[in-house]
């Protein structure tokens, strides 16, 4: 039988992929944005300026702190990457989410598990790049590769993770192939997968079932009790899936943004470290909007790995503030094995 022998909790945004000095790429669009989520209302930048004034954020977001924590999630993110080297699991099960990159206003499904033979992914054109915010296409390096590829699935295991999906009432949506806007900005595989193939795995990519979730577009995203009641389904069909392989599980995305919430982060991992399901699924969700919305993912996995012996902590939490309004990443990484 499938043993699952790591998991890991991994951020994967644009902040990790830029200099420090690149953060502030995205302030005119946290400027323009008018209803930021923030502890369950919506302000825009000038209210969250007036609102967080006495959190010190001038030295939090300028360039000198910028530059340490940068560095701070570059050694996260080498950690991980050495601790996967480490376990070298044989296959991945790898839950993350999609930003109309796959799917458009034609069709989002709230849960999606690819089960094709190949994945595939390729570099932006100079033309696809010039449609992307500021901000956004400097970080391509991060997620896609340099030249077009293709990485192993596994259509067995998304096969049996579907009809243990359909026979315990959840009605997933299932895709063998990626599909392809032509007229779209990007063509290839999100950035929640691969931020994981290029920056984790370091592009020694292992078979994968990719699971895409709907976190962030209203209004069939799925609850947080859901997400972990969907994890450790998903636990039960892949320890019982008669492979002699070794799985990684992955919950890729978060943490807060793109309103950082130190708060509610230290929250979220302290219950992820006492395996505290209660304190999780009772997040109400309107907590769980825009970027944060992606610590669903890590919901989804925290399902999978509540019910293993598999051990670990916090690798690092580094809040990558932007502006004095507190706009920015926080970035968390955690594995268990």
């Amino acid at each position: 039988m499938a043993e699952i022998v790591l998991g890991m909790w991994t951020s994967h945004g644009p902040t990790l992929s830029t200099t420090a000095e690149q953060w502030t790429l995205r302030v005119s669009a946290d400027k323009a944005q008018k209803d930021h989520p923030f502890r369950g209302k919506t302000y825009n930048f000038e209210e969250l300026v007036a609102l967080r004034s006495g959190e010190d954020l001038g030295r939090k977001c300028a360039l000198p702190e910028r530059m340490k924590r940068k560095e701070a999630c570059d050694r996260a993110i080498g950690v991980m990457a050495d601790k996967f080297a480490e376990v070298a699991p044989d296959v991945a099960v790898i839950l993350g989410n999609d930003q109309r990159e796959l799917f458009l206003d034609d069709v989002i499904p709230a849960v999606t598990v690819f089960w094709g033979d190949k994945i595939w992914d390729q570099p932006m054109t100079e033309e696809q790049a010039a449609k992307m915010p500021p901000g956004i296409r400097e970080a391509e390096w991060g997620h896609c590769p340099p030249e077009y590829r293709e990485y192993p699935g596994l259509p067995e295991l998304g096969l049996r993770v579907i009809k243990t999906a359909i026979d315990n009432k959840f009605d997933v949506a299932q895709s063998k192939r990626l599909p392809v806007h032509p007229e779209h900005w990007f063509r290839g595989t999100p950035h929640a997968f691969g931020f994981i193939y290029r920056q984790i795995m370091r592009d020694k990519v292992v078979p994968n079932l990719p699971i895409i979730f709907n976190t962030f577009f209203p209004p069939n995203q799925p609850t947080v009790k859901r997400c972990f009641e969907f994890g450790r389904l998903l636990g039960s069909a892949i320890r019982s899936w008669p492979a002699n392989k070794r799985v990684a599980v992955f919950g890729s995305g978060g943490m807060s943004h793109f309103v950082i919430d130190e708060d509610f982060d230290r929250m979220f991992l302290e219950a992820l470290r006492t395996r505290d399901v209660e304190t999780l699924t009772g997040i109400e969700d309107k907590y769980f909007q825009s970027g944060t919305s992606e610590l669903k993912n890590w919901v989804t996995a925290a399902g999978v790995l509540f019910d293993t012996d598999l051990r670990g902590d916090v690798v690092g939490y580094t809040p990558c503030y932007r502006s004095e309004a507190g706009t920015g990443t926080a970035n968390g990484f955690v594995y268990w094995s």
